[in-house]
């Protein structure tokens, strides 16, 4: 009761805050029950210090992955992205000659969620970049309900191995579900995934 309360508050309160008018939808009821898959690639893992590279998402609605709704787009970025981090996302510089300016991608990416509830894997990662660019842009953080899929995949395992350590990393939470891989690790792809994994275990 009381949580719901303080949501209700910051909700409001944030309604308020918001710079830019155009961008009121962001608190409509979402009539659609829709939800919206996220994934980021990253220069890397700070927060505070690190940019985001793409941002991939897509819809999910009535139990089935809206492959025709996917959203893509990369992101100019101030520096020099950094040999580990290519590793990772295997985005180079030159792969970023299309980009588009931070502000401009991050409205697009507003535009394509709406008010629908973000999945995501480690979400809080990916919400906590994606909030570096909308509080100076907007004054608020994103105002959408969230859902952490190894938290669910948690929940579920719990009770089968209620006293064991539950491994939560990405692959094998697909090796457990015996999902297939997607090929390409980028955010796209991941977002496909991360779909995947929720449909599975919401149903």
């Amino acid at each position: 009761m009381f949580s719901s309360f303080v949501k209700s508050f910051k909700k409001r309160r944030d309604f308020k805050r918001l710079k830019e008018k155009e961008f009121e939808f962001l608190f409509d009821k979402n009539e659609d029950n829709s939800v919206v898959v996220i994934d980021t690639e990253t220069t890397g893992l700070n927060p505070k210090e690190d940019e985001i590279l793409s941002i991939g998402a897509l819809k999910v609605k009535n139990n089935k992955i809206l492959t025709s709704q996917t959203f893509e787009v990369y992101l100019k970025n101030s520096k020099e992205i950094d040999a580990r981090s290519i590793e990772v996302h295997g985005i180079r510089q030159c792969d970023l000659i299309d980009a588009k300016e931070s502000e401009e991608a991050i409205k697009e990416f507003l535009r394509f969620i709406g008010s629908s509830k973000l999945v995501g894997y480690y979400l809080e990662f990916d919400v906590e970049m994606i909030n570096r660019y909308t509080k100076p842009l907007l004054g608020i953080e994103l105002p959408n309900e969230m859902v952490e899929v190894s938290e669910l995949y948690f929940d579920k395992t719990i009770t089968l191995i209620p006293q064991g350590n539950i491994d939560l990393r990405f692959d094998t939470i697909m090796q457990s579900l015996n999902l297939p891989r997607m090929g390409a690790h980028n955010a796209v792809n991941d977002a496909i995934m991360t779909a995947m994994i929720y449909l599975k275990l919401t149903n």
